[in-house]
């Protein structure tokens, strides 16, 4: 006790001042430190302010000496009984304990200060409740970190709740990215070209995360792009920090185009780019990129055991061996059993391809476990001791799994050798057996690789018809906006049959995209669908029209679809229009269209209204609807035939 307390007398009143440093003779007093400027702020709130204030605390003084100040300062306070103070310093404290990444610790400080949070002002309250929420996300306890995201915004210290990281840590990045999309979107001012780096960055990341390596790549060169305006900008100054944050988001960014084109089998370009990521993230030497260096040196490694360099690759999964995640012990695991079976050492790379499912299995059930301790230790108690014990506890649990897995693997070690030993007279036939199992593997991966690769394509050619269906809708729109600002009657009418060729034309991309076969149409669909296009323009009179469509069963590919969909659009809104000028109560329309294998087909289309004015070989030069239709006719290599009677009009031809 009476150590503890000379110890608080130095540190409180005395340490501060006699902090010297000799050089040459001459005394030079240190006032540079943050944690001696943050012990002569002279009251508590003072002392919290400032913390809040740095930059880097540690730049003297680790978090261990900041810990070690703060005990004696909460020992001080609780023996003159000041709440309010003891809670400010063990704020600071869960902060701290958060830094040295002892997560449960700093969240049992966090909650013991939470459970009598009033009294506290509106910034130290904001302060431990961004604590709390970020212990939880470290921990993986997402409903207790929606709760206290929740409750921000219940106090008014953020306007909108973001839950697109939790989205992330759960593995969910599709909802991740849109969430992230939908609350950042308008946030960015249109000259900030650094945040928008930043923004297109973390879009490419959650899409390579997402399995869509192609389309994270466009994001990421967009946002190099970005980046790059960025740095030529020499009109507005530019802080350090901002060259800081500049330098690794342009490191970021090639490790993550790098790990993208490893993603899709470009290994050999993707070198380049992940060795200038890593050799910049070295120069920074902190643990804060450790994660981004570990992630590219792995995919490195991948891409050299692609590319046959296996001896390099060894060298890089033997240098990072102290990982961040069981993802990245994973893949590591992985990869050096893809580099024995390249070595053909194939017992080797059995043995730890069941060595690495084991192991993960194990730590997974393990980190499970953990995380359900460390909620019930946190609800049920504050008491920081109990809550060490059981995390060493729990720690020495892990090691023993571990030792067993171990034991285990050697175990099953000894049993090959014996078994080795046993069956030399076999060794021919096992090699040929072995041989055949690793030509079976590569067939299967080369499968895998193949049918991946198919339902990625798939899935772009329908985002692509998709946006094709958006184009045209949009041009459909403007068309109608047009049509709102004109008050001639031709050009209006112009332009509402612009409008019906566009929608005609989207339609197909639309049942192209939501067809499970992108090569063709179903046109019985297609013509019901245009028809009621058709209807809605022209169905302001009431029209009772019996339409009759004869085309079930009949596909057609894109380049004759579309053709056939102007042709019908022009045939029907002609019959809405002129057909039945006084009465459509008998009104009928029939539309037949059939194919002949693969000798072309037959298309048929007719109605019992008026017919054709007289003179129509005159007025085809001059109406636009029959040259539409002739040309579309032509296209389809055929010629347009019209036979004209008292029951109507009708249009026939034949097309290959």
């Amino acid at each position: 006790m009476l150590r503890r307390a000379l110890a608080s007398f130095l540190i409180t009143y005395f340490f501060p001042f006699l902090i010297f440093s000799q050089e040459d003779d001459k005394i030079v007093q240190i006032t540079d430190d943050p944690l001696v400027q943050f012990q002569r702020k002279e009251t508590p709130t003072n002392k919290f302010n400032y913390f809040l204030s740095i930059e880097n605390p540690y730049a003297e003084s680790s978090a261990y000496d900041w810990l070690e100040t703060l005990n004696v300062y909460i020992d001080s306070s609780q023996k003159t009984n000041d709440s309010i103070t003891v809670r400010l310093y063990k704020i600071l404290n869960a902060e701290l304990y958060n830094h040295l990444k002892d997560y449960t610790k700093s969240l049992a400080v966090a909650r013991e200060v939470y459970a009598q949070m009033e009294g506290l002002s509106e910034e130290q309250q904001e302060f431990l409740l961004d604590v709390m929420d970020r212990n939880y996300q470290a921990l993986k306890m997402f409903d207790k970190q929606i709760e206290i995201r929740t409750l921000k915004q219940t106090k008014g210290f953020t306007n909108k709740i973001k839950f697109y990281d939790v989205y992330a840590e759960m593995g969910l990045y599709r909802k991740a990215m849109d969430q992230y999309i939908m609350d950042e979107q308008g946030t960015i001012n249109e000259s900030d070209f650094l945040g928008k780096a930043v923004h297109r960055n973390k879009i490419g990341n959650y899409l390579r995360l997402d399995n869509s390596p192609s389309t994270a790549i466009n994001e990421f060169n967009k946002a190099s792009g970005f980046l790059e305006v960025y740095n030529s900008d020499i009109s507005s100054d530019k802080t350090q920090e901002a060259l800081n944050q500049s330098a690794l988001l342009g490191l970021q960014i090639k490790g993550n185009i790098g790990k993208s084109m490893v993603d899709l089998g470009e290994s050999r370009d993707a070198i380049p780019y992940l060795q200038e990521s890593i050799e910049g993230l070295k120069k920074l030497d902190s643990p804060e990129y450790s994660e981004d260096l570990i992630d590219n040196a792995l995919s490195l490694a991948e891409a050299h055991i692609d590319l046959g360099n296996v001896r390099t690759a060894k060298r890089l999964l033997d240098s990072y061996t102290e990982l961040n995640s069981l993802d990245q012990e994973q893949k590591r695991n992985r990869l050096l059993g893809n580099y024995y079976d390249k070595i053909e050492n194939f017992r080797s790379a059995s043995v730890f391809y069941r060595r690495n499912d084991k192991l993960l299995d194990s730590l997974r059930q393990n980190e499970q476990s953990i995380l359900k301790q460390q909620l019930g230790v946190i609800v049920g108690t504050n008491d920081v001791e109990n809550q060490i014990t059981q995390m060493q506890e729990q720690k020495a649990e892990l090691e023993k799994m571990k030792g067993e897995v171990k034991n285990r693997d050697e175990r099953f070690n000894l049993v090959i050798i014996s078994l080795i030993f046993t069956l030399l007279g076999f060794a021919g036939l096992i090699f040929a057996y072995l041989n055949s199992i690793k030509n079976q593997r590569l067939i299967e991966k080369q499968k895998f690789i193949i049918e991946d690769s198919l339902k990625e394509k798939e899935s772009l050619l329908k985002e692509i018809h998709h946006r094709v269906k958006n184009n045209l809708q949009m041009v459909s729109s403007l068309l109608s906006l047009q049509t709102k600002n004109t008050k001639n009657k031709s050009a209006i009418l112009a332009l509402e049959e612009g409008k019906s060729r566009v929608k005609a034309m989207a339609l197909i991309h639309q049942k192209l995209y939501q067809n499970e076969d992108l090569s063709v149409i179903e046109m019985q669909g297609y013509i019901e669908s245009l028809i009621n296009s058709v209807q809605s323009v022209y169905k302001k009179g009431g029209h009772n029209i019996s339409i009759t469509i004869d085309a079930e069963g009949t596909e057609l590919d894109i380049d004759r679809a579309i053709p056939f969909g102007l042709i019908l659009n022009e045939l029907v809104s002609n019959t809405f229009k002129y057909a039945f000028p006084k009465s459509d109560e008998n009104g009928k329309i029939y539309i037949h269209l059939r194919k002949n294998g693969n000798k072309g087909g037959y298309f048929e289309y007719s109605d019992n209204g008026v017919g054709l004015p007289d003179g129509l070989n005159e007025r085809t030069n001059s109406s636009m609807g029959i040259r539409l239709i002739n040309r579309l006719v032509n296209q389809l290599q055929s010629t347009l035939n019209i036979d004209q009677n008292s029951d109507g009009v009708r249009f026939w031809f034949n097309f290959v």
